[in-house]
């Protein structure tokens, strides 16, 4: 599951949403690396079922905390405690995110600022509060969760679409403050992965044959396929890399 970086054994790392789907593969990919991880979620019994299931098989338990990432003090506590708990953070990756479908016309300001306040605001508040621990511990790294959506023109989520178009731009600017610090900032951009999220509310078997035929990888991508992607940029493996996207879609056309 996690191979190749040795760097990140006993390093702290934070995940947003690690609770389940991409989040949760993250989290058990960083904990099978070695590192010592915390995570942030509002989904309580998924994110204590999660680190059940990890019990005994490494060498560093991951630390669950309950958080409301639209409630940034709280954010800022949760941050504070994982520092506390893991003893530095070297690695924040900025993974949570909710991709509801709404219509254009039903879309009022309150569910705008809804959406941002889920999909984008976190991202920067996170970056904010983890930085000082990352100079403090001579550099890091931030992965920043985008998503490919905001390049396909989907017009069933536009508040979506807009915060991972932000978070792009996001990643640039905390790159180009952060440098100086050997703090690195990179963004992720997912294609069409099958979490059970996604299957149980959006995705039917039309739409996964229809997404891989666009792609050059003939398969459907899982949760799993973004651990390599993540790790490589958290790691000092991508040591000289900042301010990037990487695109990890199986190659959609």
């Amino acid at each position: 599951m996690a191979v190749g970086y040795p760097d990140l054994a006993g390093q702290g790392v934070l995940v947003t949403g690690g609770g389940s789907g991409i989040g949760a593969a993250l989290v058990a990919g960083f904990a099978a690396a070695g590192a010592r991880v915390a995570f942030l979620d509002i989904a309580e019994v998924a994110s204590r079922t999660l680190v059940s299931e990890l019990e005994g098989k490494v060498a560093h338990l991951p630390h669950y905390i309950r958080v409301d990432l639209r409630d940034i003090a709280a954010l800022r506590a949760a941050i504070a405690e994982a520092a506390d708990v893991l003893g530095s953070l070297r690695v924040l990756v900025n993974n949570a995110a909710r991709d509801d479908r709404h219509a254009l016309e039903s879309v009022e300001p309150d569910d705008w600022d809804e959406n941002q306040a889920v999909n984008l605001r976190p991202h920067f508040f996170a970056a904010q509060a983890v930085a000082p621990y990352m100079r403090a511990g001579g550099g890091g790294s931030i992965v920043n969760f985008s998503s490919i959506a905001y390049l396909l023109n989907m017009g069933e989520l536009p508040g979506y679409a807009a915060a991972k178009a932000g978070i792009v731009g996001l990643t640039k600017s905390l790159a180009g403050k952060l440098g100086p610090d050997n703090i690195r900032v990179n963004a992720i951009l997912p294609g069409m992965v099958l979490t059970e999220r996604q299957k149980r509310l959006w995705i039917d078997e039309a739409d996964i044959a229809g997404g891989i035929a666009r792609q050059c990888l003939k398969r459907s991508l899982i949760a799993d396929d973004m651990i390599g992607p993540c790790l490589f940029l958290a790691s000092d493996a991508s040591a000289a890399i900042t301010a990037q996207t990487l695109i990890v879609d199986g190659g959609m056309l």
